[in-house]
């Protein structure tokens, strides 16, 4: 039996990873998006007597930070990042970091994501828009301008350690560790960044997964012949 539980926790690492290489290749045109994988690990655990037990985990998830691909739209209110580092953006949870740039003014003229967030500054306060500014201009370190008037500049913020990164959906992160302002941030104006998966070699990696599940399972139907066939044998 022991070969079963072997077996079984490879499936469900499998598994696990299937999920995360779907949502990898769901998000493939997602703003920001930034591809997850997942780190298998062995425990061994000793059986007196017998020769050790290893079975695999598969728990550990890691994100990928390489840039994604950079897209000119046009969009007034459209950001981009080139190199290292996050926008924030306030939620009722607390404040999130995020790639994803598309922007807007609200009724009040705060800055805000899609869903209402509001975009925060280089000191933690919400970037504020005119609502009478026909355009902004918006320099290279996303210092934000109307007119020759200064409005401000996005924030755009480093974590100390990439680990202490909390994925929240599928664009935001919390952090648990430091979160610092980033001393000279390259801010990329009417620009998007795109999710950084590699659909095809997802899309290969989901193949070889779902094969790999295939033969487990090939193998978990026959130790279950074995088995049977042996309490068989012992019951005549």
């Amino acid at each position: 039996m022991d070969t079963a539980y072997v077996t079984l926790s490879r499936q469900s690492g499998l598994m696990n990873e299937m999920r995360l290489v779907a949502n990898n290749i769901a998000n493939a045109n997602t703003t920001g998006y930034r591809a997850q994988g997942l780190v298998f690990s062995e425990f061994v655990r000793d059986m007196p007597g017998n020769p050790s037990l290893s079975m695999s985990r598969a728990e550990a998830r890691n994100t990928s930070q390489q840039q994604g691909v950079l897209t000119e739209t046009g969009g007034q209110f459209d950001f981009a990042i080139e190199g290292d580092g996050f926008f924030m953006v306030e939620t009722p949870e607390g404040n999130r970091l995020t790639r994803a740039g598309s922007f807007s003014p609200n009724a009040e003229g705060d800055l805000v994501a899609p869903d209402g967030a509001r975009v925060l500054d280089s000191n933690g306060s919400p970037v504020f828009i005119p609502p009478d500014a026909a355009s902004i201009d918006v320099g290279s370190d996303g210092t934000l301008s109307v007119e020759g008037q200064l409005l401000g500049q996005i924030g755009v913020y480093r974590v100390e350690d990439l680990k202490d990164l909390v994925r929240e959906g599928n664009t935001r992160f919390s952090a648990t560790g430091n979160i610092d302002p980033v001393d000279e941030p390259v801010v990329l104006h009417r620009f998007l960044e795109g999710s950084n998966v590699n659909a095809i070699a997802q899309v290969t990696r989901l193949i070889e997964i779902q094969r790999a599940y295939e033969l487990g399972q090939s193998f978990l139907e026959t130790e279950h012949e074995r088995v049977r066939g042996a309490l068989k044998a012992l019951m005549r």
